[in-house]
């Protein structure tokens, strides 16, 4: 089986899971599936846990490591900006992927005029957005820096003793 048909079989099952969307993905690392996530964020109550992120906690703690460098994400569905990030962060070198964000958007729409309590915050455009945006330009979040003295003091003595 296909990395993509695997991604799109772990998909169809979210139909009969409670929560669960029809997003999910796989890590390849070395031409084998390392790790295998479905979006579980409203079984969850976890708002990170979209089928990319779960894809790579798995492979990490699969692999006990970090770092994916040279692996292969594939998805049913276009990322979102946290997946995005998160798969940069753990060296994902390349991204296939079903869907596109225009599918998503209308499937999203569907979904939230049966269940309001579906709906998003944002939409992938807007996230995207607010992301790109610099800290102190994000409308929707306010921002304000206390503590960096202290957290500088902390980043310090850490670095002394694990340099």
């Amino acid at each position: 089986m296909s990395p993509m048909n695997r991604a799109l079989e772990i998909a169809a099952t979210a139909a009969d899971e409670q929560g669960a969307l029809p997003y999910a993905a796989v890590v390849v690392l070395d031409g084998k599936i390392v790790g295998e996530g479905l979006n579980r964020a409203m079984a969850l109550f976890d708002p990170t846990s979209h089928g990319e992120v779960e894809a790579i906690r798995d492979a990490c703690k699969r692999l006990g490591t970090t770092n994916l460098n040279g692996a292969i994400m594939y998805t049913t569905a276009e990322p979102c900006s946290m997946c995005v990030a998160t798969m940069l962060l753990a060296g994902i070198a390349k991204l296939v992927y079903a869907a596109d964000a225009e599918d998503s958007a209308a499937f999203m729409g569907k979904l939230s005029a049966k269940n309001p309590t579906a709906r998003r915050r944002f939409s992938m455009a807007q996230l995207r957005e607010q992301v790109g945006l610099p800290v102190d330009a994000r409308p929707y979040m306010p921002m304000e820096r206390e503590g960096q003295g202290e957290s500088v003091a902390i980043f310090t003595s850490f670095a002394q003793r694990h340099a």
